[in-house]
């Protein structure tokens, strides 16, 4: 029997397919209900393990998702795979495909104002029957409450917030803490790519499970950055190690 939940370093993933998710996100937005999610993959993962405030705010969300093949590898060597790997732009996608049909209304928050603003664009022409209640840059101080006002007086039934780790999960717990309703996830880089400014991966890196590389190529500087997924690896070794010997106790 599959594992509901599955704890990888600290943090218990949502082991469910992205259609399965779609559905549950889906039926929260039509119930007014309050949803927190997270993307999360080696790189916040390994955030989350050093700084306990971030990690406690990780495990106030009400979903978990295994953004990163990275998740999926760790998922196996501890014995408790995770059935698919859910890349947070894929699930964006979906949610705004859903959201279209569904007339709802939505938000956009983070990321520079010329590709803010080219997403905005791109949401308009792809997604007519959206709501897209407004629009804002991710340039802002998290200590500003009058963000959280702003967008909550447009009472969108979706937020996405693309300010990257950890600023826009502190900014979502802000947010939830005094808005009723509304779906909120962190996206990251995600409005680079919907604008184009970013170009996703082609479609055989993605197959293959190795965007990382693809993203490498292209980007040289993230070397410091992906240097997460080896450490990762090594800590989750060592946390089976942990596991073993406790059961051999036992």
């Amino acid at each position: 029997m599959e594992q509901k939940k599955v704890p990888v370093l600290g943090i218990s993933f949502d082991n469910k397919t992205k259609d399965t998710f779609l559905k549950e996100l889906m039926k929260r937005i039509n119930q007014n209900k309050k949803t927190f999610v997270v993307t999360a993959n080696p790189e916040i993962v390994m955030y989350a393990k050093k700084n306990p405030s971030y990690m406690s705010l990780v495990k106030k969300a009400d979903y978990v998702i295994a953004d990163g093949i990275g998740i999926i590898k760790g998922s196996k060597i501890l014995g408790t795979p995770i059935v698919e790997r859910v890349a947070g732009y894929d699930l964006m996608i979906s949610l705004l495909e859903e959201a279209d049909k569904n007339g709802s209304r939505v938000y956009l928050l983070g990321a520079k104002e010329e590709v803010l603003q080219s997403a905005v664009q791109k949401v308009r022409e792809q997604y007519p029957s959206i709501h897209l209640v407004g629009a804002r840059n991710g340039y802002f101080d998290l200590s500003d409450t009058t963000i959280i006002d702003q967008v909550q007086q447009t009472e969108p039934d979706i937020v996405f917030v693309a300010t990257g780790y950890p600023r826009q999960e502190q900014w979502i717990h802000n947010y939830l803490q005094v808005a009723s309703i509304g779906l909120l996830m962190g996206v990251g880089g995600s409005f680079d790519v919907l604008s184009g400014k970013s170009k996703r991966s082609p479609e055989i890196f993605i197959k293959l499970n190795i965007e990382w590389l693809y993203r490498l190529i292209k980007q040289p500087y993230r070397i410091k950055r992906m240097m997460a997924l080896p450490h990762f690896l090594h800590e989750v070794k060592q946390e089976k190690k942990q596991l073993r010997n406790k059961q051999s106790k036992n």
